[in-house]
């Protein structure tokens, strides 16, 4: 429903209009005020974790979790900028918490030093929206399929050097509304006939325009019958970003971390025998992705960081907001090229 009414008091305060002024006139104040009766819980403070902590933070919801069990390391510390240069050794969600709560002292900040592994099905039906950073490919697949049956928005996204990706699932039925200019039809003379209407667009004036976009689970977008002949004909254009983020991502399940610098011979080997693997699964061939492609998916890169976490944030305050067609369903970003793209996976 599109008037959905916040579960806490509806009522923006003086201080809160001053501080949230320059949004309210761009996206209204029912936005808004959707945005802080919402809780999020954020996994995994990386780089990108950072930044969507920050974008989120800034944008006012009502709380926001920051859950990670790992402890700061140099790599983590110099990726991310919440945490300071002494907190090496500390739990990583805890060194972050001053700094983002800092960010906006009317966003309720908590710090989760729990491994996300370990937390009950019950643990995240307490949120609005569940954001998933640097997590396993069984947990997505479990938080996903959870959150999507009690109406949770769910969103997945990852850095790894060079590229980056976010995934977002809003469920059957996502309500939103999209600003459109002002349309009106208007009477013409003419000569030989009956007066005619004319369309005249309006650019001065806008409406609100009711929507709904469909979604589909993270199981049912990765799971594509590349042989079948719908298929074959969009291989071209597909992102290879695309079939790389589930290279990397079986690499995480099968080593439990990441590629590291230190190991890029080993790991490099790794990576082009799943690549291999992956693709002659799903019936491809194995040279898709380039031969180079090892040499751009280690560590997290600052400035990928800030685009995907600028694009992650955005969508997850649409979403809240109900406010601006969503992203559906899949934005992937290639540092190499500079280039980002938003495209669609699985069932309709």
């Amino acid at each position: 429903m599109i008037d959905m009414i916040e579960k806490e008091d509806s009522i923006i305060s003086e201080e809160e209009a001053a501080q949230y002024d320059r949004q309210i006139r761009l996206w209204g104040l029912d936005a808004q005020k959707r945005l802080r009766g919402s809780h999020v819980l954020l996994v995994g403070l990386g780089g990108l974790g950072a930044e969507v902590a920050k974008n989120l933070i800034l944008a006012g919801v009502k709380g926001l979790t920051l859950l990670d069990h790992e402890q700061v390391t140099e790599e983590s510390s110099q990726a991310q900028f919440l945490i300071p240069v002494s907190a090496r050794g500390q739990n990583r969600a805890q060194a972050s918490l001053e700094r983002a709560q800092a960010l906006n002292p009317m966003v309720e900040v908590k710090a989760d030093t729990q491994n996300v592994e370990t937390k009950p099905d019950e643990f995240f039906l307490k949120f609005d929206a569940v954001c998933l950073t640097r997590c396993s490919w069984k947990l997505m697949m479990r938080v996903d399929q959870l959150c999507s049956q009690k109406n949770i928005k769910i969103f997945c996204g990852d850095v790894f050097g060079y590229h980056g990706y976010m995934f977002s699932d809003l469920g059957k039925e996502h309500h939103y509304v999209e600003e459109k200019p002002k349309v009106r039809k208007t009477k013409e003379e003419t000569s030989d006939g009956p007066e005619a209407k004319k369309v005249k667009i309006e650019p001065n004036e806008t409406t609100m325009i009711k929507k709904t976009a469909s979604f589909c689970s993270l199981k049912e977008a990765f799971e594509i019958d590349w042989t079948s002949d719908k298929a074959k004909k969009s291989i071209k254009r597909t992102p290879k970003d695309y079939f790389l983020i589930q290279v990397l991502l079986k690499f995480r399940s099968d080593k439990g971390r990441d590629p590291q610098p230190a190991k890029f011979t080993e790991d490099s080997e790794r990576l082009i025998q799943l690549c291999e693997d992956v693709l002659q699964s799903k019936g491809l061939q194995g040279d898709l992705l380039p031969q180079d492609f090892t040499s751009y998916c280690f560590s997290e890169m600052a400035p990928v960081c800030a685009v995907v976490g600028g694009v992650l944030g955005q969508e997850v305050v649409k979403a809240l907001s109900q406010r601006d067609a969503p992203h559906r369903n899949f934005f992937f970003f290639d540092g190499v090229s500079g280039s980002g793209v938003v495209d669609y996976f699985g069932k309709e």
